[in-house]
């Protein structure tokens, strides 16, 4: 369901969404722009909110030991990402 807004923009602004999103695309232009900024946001208070969570892992100790285990995955043979 879409919600019609009424918003104020820089008239310049407008003249530039203009040029990109085309004739009668400036509502689409203008939603997946905010949806970006949105999921962008999201994601920062996500990060914000579990930041430190691993703190207390045994593994990693300290910054050198998250280094330490980095550099093992790394020099494994293998793709941790694929499929099992």
């Amino acid at each position: 369901m879409n919600v019609r807004t009424n918003l104020m923009l820089p008239d310049d602004l407008v003249k530039q969404v203009d040029h990109f999103a085309g004739p009668r695309g400036r509502s689409r232009y203008v939603a997946e722009a905010l949806e970006r900024s949105v999921r962008r946001d999201r994601l920062r208070e996500v990060i914000d909110e579990t930041a430190g969570a691993w703190a207390d892992h045994p593994l990693w100790k300290t910054s050198e030991d998250v280094v330490e285990w980095v550099r093992a995955l790394r020099a494994e043979d293998r793709d941790p990402w694929a499929e099992r």
